[in-house]
């Protein structure tokens, strides 16, 4: 289903090869051994015959295998603003790389988390829910005694269920004591560091499996290994279909960047940080391709979440939106996201529908024919439609939910959003906020005293829903076990 057509050709191609070597050997044998030399002609078409059939087999499997299973990578960066990308506007970051990701694949430009920080923006993609229903922890930090439970059914423990070999390469933010290690939660390998690069004052332990390697983790050389490793991880693995989750510390602070990179941007360091990450993501696709993979292999490139405003020059743009990082407004929470698959999408294409985080679990599930588990109740949609037509299919959201910690804070229909009064907004307003996003992507015109029926009707989609999501709730976990080094 999911396999190109050069793919196809490749496989049948290697079915003659095998035909033809078995006639091989059958002559080269029929002539010198004293065995074969006394069988007869029809034996020996028998023979033949068997090999053509044998080569015909193994070819079919290959052909059904490879088109059911396509391979995942997810490229997450964290604290990237919506116009830190070449493709989305940014005026002095040069990304060349994820430029070409955007024009062979998918730009989308209506594409959010589900919460303006790390935690429940990475807790909604592994379980595609809406963080709250999942008890998603705030804060977080390294050694903090909350996670996730066991008893969820993350993206990488359902695929790993289902065949995969899976690897995350990077950040976690899940947990950070033993039962959260994401060893135990659906991921083959692990290298990275298991929080925030600001957490332990700034100096985080480096894991390779369970086991840390380097105390503290040498950040500067942090994008380099993490793409290294996700290199090696796919050519170990090239035989066989395989998640690989590449989540990058950078550009959060305190940001880092290998000596090859530091002063190359004219946007200074956190330029250089997103020009290295655009380095990284050129040497996946170019490792892909070398391997024969792209043709059977999905990319996702976003951000956890916003820009961090309040840093200055070390934090990023997330214009035309309004604010950023900790904030429900676009900024915080709408990020660049783009589908790169050349036998699996169409290329070229801008898709302005509205899409979550919380989609690509059911998005992965669907491509590797994977049913979604009951009990999880995922409120991500399938993407597939968008991505067979990204201009003309439709959003399978009918709406979208905004939160922050546990508190819905808006609800999106369509073009028009709906902010109830909160402080979390940083401007209380009595009645709420109401706003076209069409004509007014920055929320800079309030317009609920215009349309208070409108108001009315998006308070009650997300009230209502908000509910029913209270309903479903599923505690997080505690653990007393200690982390493995303070």
């Amino acid at each position: 289903m999911y396999m190109d057509e050069q793919d196809g050709r490749r496989r049948i191609g290697n079915w003659v090869f095998a035909g033809l070597l078995w006639q091989f050997i059958l002559s080269v044998s029929f002539r010198f051994s004293p065995l074969l030399s006394f069988a007869t002609h029809g034996e020996i078409r028998g023979l033949s015959s068997l090999g053509w059939v044998a080569a015909f087999v193994i070819a079919l499997t290959s052909l059904s295998g490879s088109a059911a299973k396509p391979n995942f990578i997810i490229i997450l960066t964290d604290d990237q603003g919506y116009q830190d990308l070449g493709c989305y506007g940014s005026p002095d970051i040069e990304t060349p790389h994820i430029d070409r990701m955007a024009a062979e694949g998918i730009r989308f430009t209506d594409f959010y988390v589900s919460g303006p920080k790390c935690v429940p923006s990475r807790f909604s993609l592994m379980t595609g829910c809406y963080p709250p229903k999942v008890d998603s922890p705030l804060p977080l930090y390294y050694g903090s005694p909350f996670g996730i439970n066991a008893d969820e059914i993350l993206i990488g423990e359902l695929l790993q269920n289902n065949g995969y070999v899976t690897a995350l390469i990077g950040k976690w933010h899940l947990g950070s004591r033993p039962p959260f290690h994401p060893n135990r939660h659906g991921f083959d390998y692990y290298f990275g560091i298991l929080s925030s690069n600001d957490h332990r004052n700034s100096k985080p332990l480096l894991f390779r499996q369970e086991e840390v390697i380097e105390d503290p983790a040498n950040q500067a050389r942090l994008t380099q290994r993490y793409t290294a490793e996700s290199m090696e991880f796919m050519q170990n693995h090239k035989d066989t279909s395989f998640f690989l989750f590449l989540s990058h510390a950078m550009p959060h602070q305190p940001l880092h960047v290998s000596q090859s990179f530091k002063g190359r941007s004219k946007r200074g360091l956190f330029g250089d940080a997103i020009e290295e990450i655009d380095w990284s993501t050129g040497q996946i696709l170019q490792t892909l391709e070398q391997l024969g993979l792209d043709g059977n292999t999905l990319v996702l490139f976003y951000s956890d979440n916003g820009p961090w405003l309040r840093l200055g020059d070390h934090g990023g743009s997330a214009l035309p939106l309004r604010a950023g990082k900790q904030s429900t407004y676009e900024g915080g929470v709408r990020v660049p996201f783009i589908v790169w698959g050349p036998g699996l999408v169409e290329g070229g294409k801008t898709c302005d529908e509205i899409a979550t985080c919380m989609d690509i679990y059911p998005t992965f599930a669907a491509m590797a024919e994977i049913p979604v588990p009951e009990r999880q109740k995922v409120d991500g949609k399938s993407l597939l439609d968008l991505f067979e037509d990204p201009e003309e299919a439709k959003s399978p959201h009918a709406f979208i939910r905004y939160y922050k910690e546990k508190q819905l804070i808006a609800v999106r229909k369509g073009r028009w959003k709906y902010h109830w009064p909160s402080l979390f907004t940083h401007e209380f307003h009595t009645d709420g906020e109401l706003y076209d996003l069409q004509t007014d992507i920055g929320e800079s015109k309030n317009l609920i005293h215009s349309h208070p029926d409108l108001a009315d009707e998006l308070r009650l989609l997300g009230a209502s829903a908000h509910q029913q999501m209270n309903r479903d709730y599923r505690p997080g976990a505690r653990s007393d076990v200690p982390p493995h080094r303070w």
